[in-house]
Parts: C-alpha cells; sequence; structure tokens
C-alpha cells in the first residue's frame, strides 16, 4: 500500500480512489484565460490541475487563479527554485519538481523546507526524455530498469533530507517499457505513484496508447493519480481518464451509452448520433458523479426492430426511423422528433434530470 497524501483536499495514495489530473496549456501568465480552462476542466471531471510556472509573472498569476479555483493546482516548476518558492507561497496544494534540474543540493533542500513549513507533497520524477545521463550509461539507454532506479532515487534524495509527502511519476511513451518499469518501481519504494503515457501524441494514437498503458498499470493495482497526455484539448485528457477508470471498474459509469450495431434496416446516421450523443454526455457524466447522483442508462438505437424495447429499458432513449426518431423517458414515448433534433431533445431530457 502506498503512503498516503494530500493535494489540497484530494487523498492520493493508501487506497483512496485514483485522482484524475490534467494540465492547463494557456499561458499561465493570463488568470483570466487560466481560471476559465480550470474551471473547464473541473467541469469535465478533473480533480486535481497541473499549471506551468515559467516565470514570476506566471507565479503571481497562479496565486490569483488558485484563490479563484474549484480543485486543488499544482506548480510544474523547471530550473528555477526561486519559482518553487514563489508558488508555494502563492498557495500551491503540491509541487512537481525534478531534482536534477532545479539547481544545487541546497536549492533542492530550500524547496523541501518551504513544502514542509507549507505541508504541501511533492511529485518528483522523470520520463523518458530527460533521464539522467549517468543512468542512460549505466544501462545502454532508456530502459525499464533506468526509469525505476531514477524515480526511487529521487524519492530517496528527498527522504534523506527529512520529509516524505511525495509522488513519484516515471513515464515512457513506450507503453511496454512504462509497464515494465512501474512495475519494477512498486518494488522499490511505497510513495503514492502518479502514472500515464507520456507524449502519446495526437488522439487518434494516443488515447490508443493511453488506454492500453494506463489501463495495464491500474488492473495490476499500480497507480494512485493519474494523468492522460493528449496533444489536444486537455478536457479530452480528462474525459478519456474517467472512460478508462470506468472501463477497468474503478469508478462506476454514470451514464451507460448502449447503441445497436448498424444494418441494413437503419434509415437514420446511426453512427453519427451514437458518437454525438457520447461526447455529449460525457461532461453532464462527470458533474453527476461529482455530484453523487444515480447512474443513467441511455440507449441510442438505429431501428424499429429493436430499437423501441432498449429504448424502454434505459432513463432516456431514441430510436431512429426514417429522417426522424421517437424519445423515450423510462419507457414511455414521449415525442416524434426529426433526425437532426434527436440528440438535442435527448440532452434536455438528461439536464433536465440534473
Amino acid at each position: 500500500m502506498s503512503r498516503k497524501v494530500y493535494c489540497g483536499d484530494i487523498q492520493i495514495g493508501d487506497g483512496a480512489p485514483v485522482s484524475i489530473q490534467s494540465m492547463t496549456n494557456v499561458d499561465t501568465r493570463d488568470t483570466d484565460a487560466l481560471v476559465r480552462q480550470i474551471d473547464e476542466l473541473a467541469d469535465a471531471g478533473c480533480e486535481i490541475v497541473r499549471c506551468a510556472i515559467p516565470d514570476m509573472e506566471a507565479a503571481e498569476s497562479f496565486g490569483r487563479a488558485k484563490k479563484l479555483g474549484r480543485v486543488p493546482l499544482v506548480a510544474d516548476i523547471h530550473f528555477d527554485y526561486r519559482l518553487a518558492l514563489a508558488a508555494i507561497e502563492q498557495g500551491a496544494d503540491k509541487i512537481r519538481i525534478n531534482p536534477g534540474n532545479i539547481g544545487s543540493a541546497d536549492r533542492v533542500k530550500t524547496v523541501v523546507d518551504k513544502a514542509r513549513e507549507h505541508g504541501i507533497p511533492i511529485r518528483v520524477g522523470v520520463n523518458s526524455g530527460s533521464l539522467q545521463k549517468d543512468l542512460i550509461e549505466k544501462y545502454g539507454g532508456v530502459t525499464a530498469d533506468a526509469l525505476a532506479e531514477s524515480g526511487a532515487g529521487m524519492v530517496r534524495y528527498i527522504e534523506d533530507l527529512g520529509y516524505d509527502k511525495l509522488v513519484v511519476s516515471i513515464k515512457s511513451s513506450n507503453v511496454r517499457m512504462n509497464y515494465d518499469a512501474h512495475l519494477k518501481l512498486k518494488e522499490l519504494t511505497d510513495a503514492a505513484i502518479h502514472i500515464g503515457i507520456t507524449e502519446s501524441g495526437t488522439p487518434k494514437n494516443g488515447e490508443l496508447k493511453s488506454a492500453i498503458g494506463i489501463g495495464a498499470l491500474l488492473l495490476a493495482g499500480i497507480g494512485d493519480t493519474m494523468r492522460v497526455s493528449l496533444t489536444d484539448d486537455p478536457v479530452k485528457e480528462v474525459l478519456l481518464a474517467r472512460r478508462i477508470l470506468e472501463t477497468v471498474g474503478l469508478r462506476e459509469k454514470a451514464i451507460d451509452v448502449v447503441s445497436c450495431p448498424t444494418c441494413g434496416r437503419t434509415e437514420v446516421d446511426l453512427i453519427g448520433l451514437a458518437n454525438e450523443a457520447e461526447d455529449r454526455l460525457m461532461p453532464i457524466a462527470a458533474r453527476r458523479a461529482e455530484a453523487g447522483l444515480r447512474p443513467l442508462k441511455i440507449a441510442v438505437m438505429g431501428c424499429a426492430v429493436n430499437g423501441p424495447g432498449e429504448s424502454r429499458e434505459a432513463d432516456y432513449g431514441i430510436a431512429g426511423g426514417k429522417g426522424e426518431g421517437l424519445v423515450f423517458s423510462h419507457g414511455e414515448i414521449i415525442e416524434k422528433v426529426p433526425e437532426d433534433k434527436l440528440i438535442d431533445r435527448l440532452i434536455e431530457l438528461v439536464e433536465a434530470e440534473n
């Protein structure tokens, strides 16, 4: 069992639910844009948000956002230890550092002492693109053993300074290496582990790599907090993270969408309708889950053969016809609407229940 730490009011480790993280991609110095994106992430179900702190202006803006934010904020620091100190003073709930690029041992100790003073955890770690040169030489390249040794070594380094409120992260873009490295890391430390697949890429490739890579770790019992990394809107990272947790059975589906396969009887754009329904329902599902509301079953069916029966068993549903469709609510047909209005009407019904 990993050690327990708190990021704001979110417990990480020691059996707590795996928390979902993402990172803002707007200019941190633009406070309005930063707060707006933090709120968007929170609405999607993000529980911890990380922000880059490239300079003192960003640290000050981070502090203003922290006062307005709804979720714990993590300050992402590289190179300048003074930025870590400033971010902590500005109210960071956690800081993320790589001790190897912060500076001298004295500077690292200064950051650790400041974190101890404020009682916040430190995330340490490395990814395959920033592994220490001595470990690359030792193992003949970037390997699972090298990543695990690096992560465990950083944990010990901070622990030797007398502080153990730590989260460790080792990430690779290679799914197999990432998996093997985490299995090894788990044997080397009891620090809470942040998991993900770094630089997983655009949605087409990144979603697949993240689902397999993160899902495999979760099924192996590894991971206390997680981030899906995509070259896309960070809200999509959060939505995919929740789907992964639901798929491996670590979260209950707040909204379960069922849809039939297409066939020769289908006279509506069922593929388009099902995908649009799923996309538009995911943020609603996140809000329902956060509020502790009961799960909903939503049916998106393509024809009159199976459609009405499945839709009647769902909380809400639609069944397509030729250019139009039926809308169901709790087993009852409530109306017939044109095809292009089906999803809008479905969303209205679900939103009304919220």
